[in-house]
């Protein structure tokens, strides 16, 4: 099924929106603004169900095997043009963790050796001292 505003179901409805590599059942975009050589989210993309699915919990196992094959041509992609030195990977499911566009979509994220946050992982945010649960804060 397919939702008719939906960017991730429509690529072509975000005008900046390439689509890179694709298989059957998803495709690998990145924004034009990615695609620049020195900025923050260089190489950056996401690799999306080409169904509709808000969540990586509602696809289905072949949708989640593409999109591990896909994985695996979108790295050898990125390493041939923008040659990073590491890779963040994820999926945000729900508002709460961060999700704004409920079309599941994996985050493939390149990392380089001259950022600022070198060396900090994806669970870097979360042991920041600043995160504290409220119920930890109220007792």
């Amino acid at each position: 099924m397919l939702e008719p505003a939906c960017v991730f179901c429509h690529p072509k409805l975000e005008k900046k929106q390439n689509v890179i590599l694709e298989n059957e059942y998803c495709r690998f975009l990145q924004l034009e603004d990615a695609m620049k050589k020195g900025v923050i989210l260089e190489g950056a993309g996401v690799i999306v169900p080409k169904a509709h699915r808000e969540t990586v919990f509602e696809l289905t196992e072949e949708e989640c095997n593409a999109t591990f094959a896909l994985l695996r041509e979108v790295k050898k992609y990125i390493d041939k043009i923008y040659q990073p030195q590491g890779y963040n990977l994820g999926w945000n499911c729900g508002e709460i963790a961060g999700q704004h566009l409920f079309h599941a979509h994996f985050h493939v994220l390149p990392r380089y050796k001259d950022e600022k946050m070198v060396n900090r992982g994806i669970r870097f945010m979360f042991k920041d001292g600043q995160n504290e649960r409220f119920s930890n804060v109220l007792g």
